[in-house]
């Protein structure tokens, strides 16, 4: 494990463990221009990764979601302090803090925390993926009709006209659940289900998971099949992979 993973794994976590100290408290809830949800959980977790990371490798760029981006270039760190805000000011202990670090806009390492249920995952890219501090793979899935697959939100398979996407992959047989965010993509890395299909996201969204997924062995690309980092994700078994891409077609 190379320093700057070890830094970004216990950097995430101090920050995932600051957002269970505010979590069930009745932290007040503001909203963005967007309409989503941020609170002080938010802005002090993100608040502790920057300034950990200005202290530890000073000049380096951040994109975050509640401070945008600091410094300029494509290698830089990219984090979400709550991924899952809906889920935290829910009281379900489904969200996470995400730490990742891109190397020419590509992720070279990753860490997730969701600190209520105290798991923590990491990848660097070429070194695999851990839960826990134990080696994780996704399983092998026969077919898709005996998969279990997590989704995001239907209001975002709405506005990007995947609904019916959505509903032939229903049609096809397997058990679709709402598992929402980073939770249901580290259910894939961690070999628990088959697929995550994810129609809106950002980019501090999903770079830290990209690497977890990928260095798991499984396959992490938009609707369209393309690798790397979009607005959209798929992350699923290599076995199954073919079949959801072409329900969305």
């Amino acid at each position: 494990m190379s320093p700057r993973l070890e830094f970004a794994i216990e950097t995430a976590y101090r920050a995932g463990r600051l957002t269970l100290g505010l979590f069930q408290t009745g932290t007040p809830i503001h909203f963005k221009a967007d309409d989503s949800p941020v609170t002080e959980a938010d802005r002090q977790a993100e608040r502790l990764i920057r300034d950990a990371i200005a202290a530890h490798y000073p000049g380096e760029a951040i994109l975050g979601e509640e401070e945008g981006l600091t410094g300029a270039g494509d290698t830089r760190w990219v984090l979400d302090p709550i991924d899952g805000t809906k889920s935290f000011v829910s009281g379900v202990p489904l969200f996470s803090t995400l730490l990742s670090f891109e190397e020419g806009g590509v992720p070279v390492l990753g860490v997730v925390v969701l600190p209520a249920l105290n798991e923590v995952f990491a990848a660097e890219r070429g070194g695999g993926s851990t839960w826990n501090g134990r080696p994780c793979r996704v399983r092998s899935a026969e077919s898709l009709d005996r998969a279990t697959i997590a989704t995001g939100s239907a209001s975002g398979f709405r506005a990007t006209g995947r609904w019916d996407g959505l509903g032939r992959l229903s049609d096809s047989g397997p058990v679709l659940r709402t598992w929402g965010d980073a939770y249901g993509h580290m259910l894939v890395a961690s070999g628990r289900i088959d697929a995550m299909v994810d129609p809106i996201v950002e980019r501090w969204d999903l770079s830290a998971v990209a690497v977890i997924v990928e260095e798991a062995g499984g396959r992490f690309t938009d609707f369209d099949g393309r690798s790397g980092i979009h607005r959209e994700a798929i992350s699923s078994t290599p076995e199954i992979h073919r079949a959801v891409l072409e329900a969305f077609q």
